[in-house]
């Protein structure tokens, strides 16, 4: 009878080689596929946020009387405050000054449960909101003529907030904190690591950020992702606002 031969102890190891290098060669594009559906999910979240300030914005208006003939004929409107943990709870806008309608703070975390949008990015952290005061006026509102609100805050390529500027003067900026999560609070609790922690650049995009000179509570940074940085930035600027808010005639 002719015998069956098996494999050797040699071919196996080869086989099992050979193997774990196809295995590998696939892991990697794998895991950087799964990264990139990721960020495209959150990007379309923070453009879904982007609609649900403008849909907030539609709803929240201040009627004026500017021609004193006693009917209110102009509309103004305002944005949401950041949640600054003064709100009825988390996730709420933070609460206004009682007479002059003012926000408490310009800067602090999105008020995801007042916007009906998620409470948080893919990785579990919940983005930053930063926004013009004159823009949450709650008495005034903005407006877009004869002399349009002028958006403060100020987007920029390096930490150093020096050299030319990615945006300026625009209104709203919403940030997410990226894959690492550094310096980003957690939608389930837990410390965020402290400001000297958070790489320089990444530092500008906190909630409650570490400045240092030049750069000031206005200042935000954008770029490339590097090993140091994987923030996730956008904004409106004052123009976008008043194109879908304001009508021809404008928001006197």
């Amino acid at each position: 009878m002719r015998q069956t031969r098996g494999f050797t102890l040699i071919e196996m190891a080869i086989v099992l080689v050979i193997i774990t290098i196809l295995i590998g060669g696939l892991a990697m594009p794998l895991s950087a596929q799964i990264q990139a559906r990721r960020i495209a999910e959150t990007r379309a979240d923070m453009r879904a946020i982007h609609d649900a300030l403008i849909g907030y914005a539609m709803s929240h208006t201040i009627m004026f009387d500017l021609d004193g003939d006693g009917t209110a004929e102009t509309v103004r409107h305002f944005l949401p405050c950041p949640d600054d943990g003064s709100g009825p709870q988390i996730g709420e806008e933070g609460a206004r000054h009682p007479t002059t309608r003012q926000c408490g703070s310009m800067r602090g975390t999105l008020p995801w449960r007042t916007l009906g949008v998620e409470d948080a990015d893919v990785w579990g952290q919940r983005y930053t909101y930063a926004v013009t005061p004159d823009f949450t006026d709650g008495d005034d509102g903005f407006i877009s003529t004869p002399t349009s609100t002028a958006g403060t805050l100020r987007v920029h390529a390096s930490g150093t907030c020096s050299g030319a500027s990615v945006a300026n003067a625009v209104a709203v900026v919403i940030v997410s904190h990226g894959p690492n999560g550094r310096g980003a609070r957690n939608k389930n609790g837990g410390t965020p690591l402290a400001a000297t922690a958070v790489p320089f650049d990444e530092r500008r995009n906190l909630p409650v950020p570490s400045a240092v000179a030049p750069c000031t509570n206005i200042d935000f940074v954008s770029h490339a992702p590097d090993e140091n940085f994987d923030d996730l930035v956008t904004w409106l600027s004052p123009n976008m606002l008043f194109n879908r808010l304001c009508p021809s005639g404008g928001c006197l």
